[in-house]
């Protein structure tokens, strides 16, 4: 490359020397001083070709780098797009949420062929005035995982997460949990589901056993909830929250506004539903949300999701003398959710406020301890409002009012568990926690439970730890 620079510069020299007059002295050479400047001007038009070429390939070397740089980093963007999208929520903790720069960073640079492991720790010490194993509330038999925490120290749910895209159609989440219930300890499947990534016009698909998008709060895992327990509605209505085996269908609006379609066939094996009736296709959902932005300081989200279940001696209430219920089960669910904080910046304040309200509906037949029955239509309602505050970094403060409401079933459920004894159970609950990072939470939490027979005061310290993968949590 030097040489050829060198050429480049005796050149001009020459040619700057040649163009000056020639005097009288040098005449009788001018024939070869000529020759050799076409020689010379033959060469320099040569070398500036080689150098051209030279450089429209190196342009287009560079175009081509260019491109394939494009392309990567949009299939990096759409990765981690579909993992945002399946993922309804992560392992790391609400309220110290991650940005979503730091979340794109995080899943770009994990290694593709190894599953992101994480691992949730939990435990508490809960102390009742009342006895909570005579907890019931009145005209709600509790089913599924619904009730009270464990009192006095306790584990909590141990729960271990792991995910990987399969190849470039699918994608896997396994969710276990861990418990120890009466000295014994039990390890389930809680989620385990396969998700679409490559389906056009805004189209995913997941099947395989996972918590229904029906809601707001029924897809969070425990440990992204804002309070420790679940608001009545969903202890009496879901159980706690409806896991079950199927196929859900979504479809995302091409609009500037947030706007998402989705429905799913399920076995029909968890509570409200029981038995996997209907040839195992025993419970059906549609769900539609709408979300966007208000300035640059809020934004919302609402929706509406309908559950139609079938259920074949599906029980509740007490466990010695359970309710058993064989019939449909039909729930509506009305979402709002409202986010504040200054100019975007969650990091230093944020607000949110909540709130779910439910209407439910069974017909069908309950079968009593005492071999006895009676046909049953009648309806319930119930809400909750809860807001939540984070006045400066890695504190946070909230509050929640529950609400219950059940219509009169009739005399045939009198001294029954679904009997109406007057009143409408509700619940006002305050809590305080402290983040020191988004895989660290310590919380206080009181409640003032007028939901039972009797009025108690219910009070507890929990703790959230996780380790491993973690990614960002949804809206």
């Amino acid at each position: 490359m030097d040489r050829y620079y060198l050429r480049l510069a005796v050149a001009a020299l020459l040619i700057a020397s040649a163009s000056q007059p020639l005097t009288a002295a040098n005449e009788t050479g001018s024939q070869d001083v000529q020759t050799e400047l076409q020689q010379l001007q033959q060469s320099l038009r040569l070398l500036r070709q080689d150098y051209e070429a030279r450089i429209a390939a190196l342009e287009a070397r560079l175009a081509a780098a260019e491109q394939s740089a494009v392309a990567i980093t949009q299939s990096q963007q759409a990765q981690v797009a579909v993992q945002s999208a399946i993922q309804p929520e992560s392992l790391a903790l609400p309220g110290s949420r991650v940005s979503s720069a730091e979340s794109r960073a995080s899943a770009t640079t994990s290694n593709a062929f190894n599953p992101a492991i994480g691992v949730i720790f939990q435990g508490q010490a809960w102390h009742f005035k009342e006895d909570p194993d005579q907890y019931r509330i009145p005209a709600f038999p509790l089913g599924g995982e619904a009730g009270l925490l464990d009192q006095g120290l306790a584990l909590g749910e141990t729960e271990i997460d792991i995910s990987a895209n399969v190849d470039d159609l699918f994608t896997a989440w396994l969710t276990v949990p861990i418990m120890v219930e009466d000295g014994e300890t039990d390890i389930e499947i809680e989620e385990a589901w396969l998700e679409t990534t490559a389906l056009p016009a805004g189209f995913s698909a997941r099947f395989g056993r996972m918590f229904s998008a029906i809601g707001y709060l029924n897809s969070i895992h425990s440990h992204a909830w804002d309070f420790a327990d679940q608001p009545l509605v969903y202890q009496a209505f879901l159980g706690e929250q409806y896991i079950d085996d199927g196929v859900q269908l979504r479809w995302l609006a091409p609009t500037d506004t947030y706007w998402e379609l989705g429905g799913e066939v399920l076995r029909g094996g968890g509570y409200p539903a029981q038995g996997a009736t209907n040839g195992g296709v025993g419970s059906q959902t549609l769900f539609s949300r709408w979300g966007g932005d208000v300035g640059s300081s809020n934004s919302w989200l609402a929706g509406l999701s309908y559950l139609h279940a079938e259920s074949d001696d599906r029980q509740s209430g007490n466990a010695d003398a359970p309710l058993t219920f064989n019939g449909n089960t039909d729930l509506l669910i009305g979402q709002m959710l409202w986010k504040w904080s200054p100019q975007g910046n969650w990091k230093q304040r944020n607000l949110s406020l909540q709130s779910e309200v439910m209407w439910r509906n069974e017909d069908g037949r309950y079968r009593f301890a005492n071999d006895t029955s009676a046909v049953l239509d009648n309806d319930q309602y119930g809400f909750y409002l809860q807001a939540i505050y984070q006045p400066f970094p890695q504190w946070r403060i909230g509050a929640r009012y529950d609400w219950l409401s059940s219509n009169d079933p009739g005399a045939e459920f009198a001294n029954t568990g679904l009997a109406a004894v007057g009143g409408s159970p509700q619940r006002y609950t305050v809590m305080l926690d402290w983040s020191h990072s988004e895989f660290s939470r310590l919380r206080f939490q009181y409640s003032r439970d007028q939901a039972g027979l009797l009025n108690d005061n219910q009070w507890g310290l929990q703790y959230i730890l996780s380790i491993g993968a973690h990614g960002a949590h949804s809206f």
